[in-house]
């Protein structure tokens, strides 16, 4: 089948498939929101005098039963098929004739791709902010129920300070307040419209782009139509960034995970149907969700560099390496969000172990809340701090004395209260209901 671009010469075999590579199977996770593109640039195209009521009735007709196809599973990329605009744009035309062949006017397919990029990574980062406010949740309501069950702080992996579950769960939910700040950046880099930059150097036409950066539920656009296309790259860069964040977040929960599950410190435990055994052990309980986890974080925490090794020497303009950028991305959202949730569900059935602190191997955690206690009864601190010390050298240090002057420090104010409102007021700033109008609007 000739190709939308092609004219007498026909590429070579070799040469195609090299060139084309995966990006069947990766357009097709974009059908809805190519289609979606062209349902904003076919009406904005009726508005400039680019296409007549009927040819417009007849394609918008066309495209929604298309998009509908594509949400119910019914919709495939042929063989011979070289992208998803090739396919809608083919099957427009072989259904409407002449009117299926307009819709590109004032479009590249540069841009093309680019919006439906765009529209794409919008919607995928809606779904991880959206996971990572649940596992959020999760964790403060974990934080508050266990947050008078002390656990032992490391520093170094030595035994260091007394903590508590709820610090423990209350600092990942903070971590991901953060990652959230990171997640707003990048979405807000991702939603403004490249649509009417064509192939990067503008159209002759009379494009309202204002019209489809309003139809597409875009806060803003690309103004300047060869900084839309370089931004092809640098978007996917700032995305691979915030996802490596939340990466690095759940990695380190995971290490930890792994550990406290572990018999030298059994601080934590899962039902058995959450680990898996040994071939050889009969008393193994491993952690390899937590593990499988740690692994797929690590590797995504490489993914910005990945990004940049492919764009770092190309000139402005459009390059066909870019293209390889969605077998980067496409993947890594995936792999956030399971984990996401995986990381959720296993937190759902976590079993504390309480009284960790009544083993001997915990007796001088207390040491710095002994030399508080000095220090407030008004000894200078290095003296407070030689006296416990050489108590501890002595032996003669009680352990179990210091314990009862646990104060409310630290330990007890966990600031879950601020730390969730802060994560509410950034959920605000997404303004999902905003983007889900405007889909509804063009699909309706």
């Amino acid at each position: 089948m000739a190709k939308i671009w092609q004219k007498s010469v026909t590429v070579n075999e070799l040469v195609e498939n090299f060139t084309v590579g995966r990006d069947r199977e990766f357009d097709a996770q974009m059908a809805a929101f190519d289609v979606l593109g062209s349902l904003a640039h076919t009406r904005m195209l009726h508005s400039v005098g680019l296409l007549n009521k009927e040819d417009l009735d007849a394609v918008q007709k066309e495209l929604k039963g298309i998009y509908h196809d594509i949400e119910a599973g019914h919709f495939t990329i042929e063989a011979e098929v070289e992208d998803v605009h090739s396919q809608v744009e083919m099957l427009l035309t072989k259904r409407l004739g002449d009117a299926g062949k307009k819709i590109h006017s004032g479009r590249s397919r540069n841009d093309q791709v680019l919006v439906d990029l765009k529209l794409f990574f919008r919607h995928e980062l809606q779904e991880v902010v959206k996971s990572a406010d649940t596992l959020f949740r999760l964790l403060i309501e974990l934080s508050e129920k266990h947050k008078d069950v002390l656990l032992p702080g490391y520093t170094h992996l030595q035994v260091a300070m007394p903590s508590s579950f709820g610090l423990w769960f209350g600092a990942y939910a903070e971590s991901l307040v953060d990652d959230l700040e990171l997640l707003l950046a990048a979405y807000k880099i991702t939603n403004k419209n490249p649509l009417g930059s064509a192939a990067g150097y503008g159209s002759s036409f009379p494009l309202n782009r204002t019209l489809t950066t309003q139809l597409l539920g875009f806060d803003s656009l690309n103004y300047n139509v060869v900084y839309a296309q370089m931004g092809r790259g640098k978007t996917e860069r700032v995305i691979a960034q915030a996802l490596s964040s939340v990466a690095a977040t759940l990695a380190k929960m995971a290490m930890d995970q792994t550990l406290y599950l572990s018999q030298n410190f059994a601080f934590v435990s899962y039902p058995d149907t959450l680990t898996t055994g040994s071939s050889i052990m009969p008393h193994k309980k491993n952690p390899d969700v937590w593990e499988i986890m740690r692994g797929r974080c690590n590797r995504l925490q490489a993914l910005p560099n990945d990004v940049a090794m492919m764009t770092v020497n190309l000139p402005s303009g459009y390059h066909r390496e870019l293209q390889l950028l969605k077998e980067l991305l496409f993947p890594a959202f995936t792999d956030i969000k399971q984990c996401l949730e995986m990381a959720a569900f296993m937190l759902k059935h976590i079993e504390v172990k309480k009284d960790i602190l009544n083993d001997p191997k915990y007796a001088y955690l207390f040491s710095v809340d002994e030399v508080n206690k000095l220090v407030l009864s008004g000894a200078p601190f290095r003296d407070a701090y030689k006296q416990v010390g050489l108590a501890i050298e002595q032996g003669s240090f009680n352990p179990e004395k210091a314990v009862n002057h646990i104060h409310e420090g630290s330990i007890g104010n966990l600031g879950n209260d601020k730390i969730a409102e802060a994560m509410n007021k950034l959920l605000k700033s997404f303004d999902f209901e905003k983007v889900k109008r405007s889909v509804e609007s063009l699909v309706k």
